[in-house]
């Protein structure tokens, strides 16, 4: 009998607020330059909550919503914006540490 694998996805680990804003916390710091994967992050925890509720909340089509929160799409700042509101997450910023 062969293992069963099946592909991991955060998402269905996002239960709490405060797991999606660790989650886009050490998202963001791993980061580095790369928007897009500030953007695939809001899309995991978009999933986790919820897409369809997410397009309500934000007026933006549950379809561009996907595209967009993807990693492959490229979101304006004002729909990054409205994602993290409609998420209940803050954006902050502070100093980068430095070695």
């Amino acid at each position: 009998m062969g293992i069963k694998l099946r592909k991991w996805d955060s998402a269905e680990h996002l239960k709490t607020e405060e797991d999606m804003a660790l989650y886009l916390q050490v998202c963001i710091e791993e980061a580095g330059d790369d928007a897009a994967f500030i953007a695939s992050a809001l899309g995991t925890i978009a999933r986790a909550r919820g897409m369809s509720q997410l397009a309500r909340d934000t007026g933006l089509g549950r379809e561009s919503l996907y595209k967009a929160l993807s990693g492959e799409g490229n979101p304006s700042f004002a729909t990054i914006l409205k994602v993290t509101h409609a998420l209940g997450l803050r954006l902050s910023v502070g100093p980068i540490a430095h070695s």
